[in-house]
């Protein structure tokens, strides 16, 4: 996570995100900001003749501008000029609503796109991170970037500076039309609001910022909260907690939503206060140009003109300052999206898939160290074996020995801190892991599954169109799965439930079994994936890999010494170092 910025550090960073056809067409918005801005003056300036002719028709239709337009009109006396000049004023009403709500619809609808893209974007480089970076962070942060703040991101930051800019447009060309009618009225106005708002703006700052930092905190934690309580929904109804969960989620909820509702009375508050003051000045202006000398006749015009432009003027405010105080009040959660906005993709993830590396006589690790970090211990210390090409190796060892690091490791998923992993003599690196990876299937203890058919999990990451059903089936077979599939109604048609919860818990590893064998890889990494089984579906599954061929290399962890009799050879871990290592019989000799 980056330090503390600014609001102008993040609009930079903000704007690198934002692809080269987005800009062109947030280039291309500005000239419909200005010709609504001009639909604007027009609709002002409208109202002009139309009080004009309404209070006194004679002296507008004497008047050195209207001759043109009465000539061209055919007309005669000033009583017909009303309706002309009522349709005019009605087309330019119209004309300037009508470039409003397009306006709107732009704004909105390339807001959205663009949030779309950094959703799509964060999901992305999420996706593509090193596993290291998964294993030390909360799924929740990555989950609410996604989501919540990818959403939060349109609504409080975008839109409202699309708002924004196309309210500064127009509240300037309306204060130009107003300072040509009324200049010395007009600009004090505008002084007076400006300074009423700047003095909010001055009093609210900290708050909004305080209130900024609690929504980007309570969002992640709201979703955790949700996140721990039914992803633990089995133990949360067998222990009763339920109504800890919902004090967890009531202590994270209710301090987002009074933020949430501080920056919306923060946001809204002004907007009484000045559109009493709005009355007030036309009141005033009113009683000031009825003392002329010319009547208040003649000055209706002129007021109904200034009325009209503070009528549209201090909505354009209110609009530009909520927006404002919206954009100030998303400014943490800005930051934290584009700190997932700024995961680096690697070089690989706009590469086509790469072919397998060449692998034909063994995996070797050499001297072998990895840790977390350099804050960390060791988890593995100089580690030397070597796995010859279509052998099966076990490795057993106490929690905490090092076992799962040792695969993930072995699978390219982590990188040595120190020594190698090399195969037939090439190291694997962050350039080529992904190479490496192509030969390997790895099933684990505990098996994702989603919320699909049957097919669907075997086939896992494959598009529909473009499953081998055959290989399904066979996969199926060979992992001990397919008499218990044809025995449903939908046989692989099945739906399995949010993460296989409508099957035990043997017919999930199978599952995963069956995944592996249907991916064809010639490496297969099992851990602990036949703890779930009985002896003898564990001894069918382990004979079916077995005759897979010699080309098939298997590295199996085990807590079950028993499993890993077919082994041909067995590496003991203790604290990450190697203590044993030799045949099945060899090590067995030794326990006992």
């Amino acid at each position: 996570m980056q330090a503390h910025q600014s609001f102008s550090q993040l609009l930079p960073r903000l704007w690198r995100h934002i692809s080269p056809r987005r800009r062109m067409q947030f280039a291309l918005l500005f000239p419909l900001m200005v010709l609504a801005a001009f639909a604007e003056i027009v609709s002002i300036g409208a109202v002009l003749p139309f009080l004009a002719v309404l209070s006194d028709p004679a002296l507008v239709f004497e008047h050195q501008l209207a001759k043109n337009f009465v000539s061209a009109l055919n007309l005669s006396e000033p009583k017909q000029l009303l309706l002309p000049l009522t349709i005019s004023f009605a087309i330019a009403a119209l004309l300037s609503g009508t470039m409003r709500l397009i306006l709107l619809w732009v704004q909105t609808r390339l807001s959205h796109a663009v949030g779309s893209d950094f959703s799509i974007s964060i999901y992305r480089r999420s996706l593509y991170q090193p596993y290291a970076v998964h294993v030390v962070r909360n799924s929740s942060e990555v989950i609410a970037g996604i989501s919540t703040k990818a959403d939060g991101l349109v609504q409080n930051t975008i839109m409202p500076l699309l708002v924004m800019a196309g309210s500064s447009l127009m509240l300037f060309t309306i204060l130009l039309a107003l300072l040509v009618i009324e200049p010395t009225i007009a600009f004090s106005a505008f002084a007076g609001f400006s300074c009423i708002y700047a003095l909010v703006i001055f009093v609210s700052k900290k708050k909004l910022e305080r209130d900024s930092q609690r929504i980007s905190l309570e969002q992640t934690e709201v979703l955790k909260a949700v996140q721990e309580g039914l992803g633990g929904i089995r133990d949360v109804l067998i222990d009763g907690t339920q109504a800890m969960y919902c004090d967890i989620y009531r202590s994270a909820d209710l301090p987002l939503r009074r933020a949430m509702a501080n920056i919306q009375i923060i946001g809204g508050s002004p907007r009484y206060g000045i559109e009493a003051l709005g009355m007030v000045l036309i009141a005033t202006l009113a009683l000031s140009l009825s003392g002329r000398s010319q009547g208040f006749t003649s000055a209706i015009p002129v007021l109904g003109a200034l009325a009209l432009g503070a009528q549209r003027l201090l909505p354009l405010l209110q609009q530009a300052y909520s927006s404002w105080t919206t954009v100030r009040g998303a400014q943490m959660s800005l930051s934290d999206t584009l700190d997932l906005l700024d995961q680096p993709l690697p070089t690989y993830a706009s590469a086509p898939s790469p072919e397998p590396i060449p692998f034909f006589h063994s995996i070797t690790v050499s001297n072998l160290n990895f840790r977390y970090s350099e804050k960390t211990p060791w988890v593995l210390q100089g580690l030397d074996f070597s796995i010859p090409k279509g052998s099966c190796i076990g490795i057993i060892g106490a929690t905490g020995s090092g076992k799962s690091t040792l695969l993930d490791v072995t699978m390219g998923l982590l990188h040595p801190t120190g020594g190698d992993l090399s195969i037939d003599g090439v190291a694997i690196t962050e350039q080529n892991h992904r190479a490496w990876q192509a030969h390997i299937a790895h099933v684990p203890q505990a098996i994702f599954l989603a919320d699909t058919s049957i097919a669907k999990n075997i086939a896992f990451g494959v598009a529909e169109n473009k499953i081998d059903y055959e290989r399904v089936y066979e996969s199926a077979r060979k992992a001990q799965l397919s008499k218990i599939i044809e025995s449903w109604d939908m046989k692989y048609n099945t739906i399995v439930g949010e993460n296989g919860i409508r099957l035990s818990g043997g017919e999930r590893q199978r599952i995963g079994i069956a995944r592996a064998l249907y991916k064809q890889a010639d490496v297969i990494v099992l851990d602990e994936a036949t703890s779930s089984l009985d002896n003898d579906t564990e001894r069918s599954v382990m004979d079916a890999f077995g005759n897979l061929g010699d080309e098939l290399t298997i590295i199996l962890v085990a807590h079950r010494l028993s499993s890993l009799k077919n082994c041909t050879r067995v590496i003991e871990l203790a604290e990450g170092k190697v203590v044993r290592s030799g045949t099945y019989q060899e090590i067995i000799q030794t326990a006992i």
